[in-house]
């Protein structure tokens, strides 16, 4: 019999823990809570969860520091809980490095979905039949590892990337020199749709800019196409696992 998913759920509020624990438990999954920072470090170290369900708002370190700190050894997939009414945590959530967000109040059911959404893409990406068998691609200088799913940088250092931008790369990586939009960097990533509002693929782009040491004002290697989406520029070069 298989051995149920993990999801850890860090919430001050002891009735959404509950709530959202027992929703997920009667769905198949097997759930951890934590209060707080110290619970969750303490949770992710005597258990192996496969996803974060994280609050923003709690007391201590919140959900934007912790979310920063796990990213920097961790690319374990982490969905945000934020406040409908603060439109900039959201924002400030995806810059820390979670990969999805769900705005309060919110349904169940819709968290339940973007969970399998999440779990679906940091289990298995969509590849293209060259980089099916792949275990790095090369590209300007900088190799992105398909194992350990980190970025190594010209000089050899390496690049710690969040799930959704390890999921972003290999994509662009996949299709290069090829124009994509939104809504199919969203369907390629998270299987899911952009509404008019959602700008989470822009912020993602500008984290990876960053973190391949771009210019902001003229990027050379994910350009912006105006009226039409992004294109990675130049040759990729795959090699295959040995």
């Amino acid at each position: 019999m298989d051995t149920p998913t993990t999801i850890l759920i860090v919430d001050d509020d002891r009735d959404i823990r509950t709530l959202l624990a027992d929703y997920l438990e009667s769905n198949g999954y097997r759930t951890l809570v934590a209060a707080d920072g110290a619970a969750m470090w303490k949770a992710l170290d005597e258990a192996r969860p496969e996803l974060i369900v994280l609050d923003l708002n709690m007391p201590g370190d919140d959900g934007l520091t912790l979310c920063r700190k796990l990213r920097a050894t961790s690319t374990l997939p982490v969905i945000m809980l934020t406040a409908r009414n603060e439109p900039l945590d959201r924002i400030l959530g995806l810059e820390m490095g979670a990969d999805d967000y769900l705005p309060k109040p919110f349904e169940p059911r819709e968290l339940l979905a973007r969970i399998r959404s999440v779990l679906r893409r940091s289990h298995a990406m969509p590849s293209n039949t060259q980089s099916e068998n792949a275990q790095r691609m090369r590209f300007a200088g900088w190799t992105l590892d398909l194992t350990a799913r980190h970025l190594i940088n010209p000089d050899g250092l390496v690049i710690m990337l969040s799930g959704a931008e390890f999921r972003l790369l290999r994509v662009f990586l996949e299709h290069p020199n090829r124009v994509l939009n939104r809504d199919q960097l969203l369907n390629l990533t998270q299987g899911r749709d952009a509404d008019p509002f959602d700008r989470s693929i822009d912020i993602q782009i500008s984290r990876l800019r960053q973190k391949l040491g771009e210019d902001a004002r003229l990027p050379q290697i994910i350009k912006t196409v105006r009226n039409g989406g992004y294109v990675l520029a130049g040759q990729v070069t795959v090699e295959p696992n040995t």
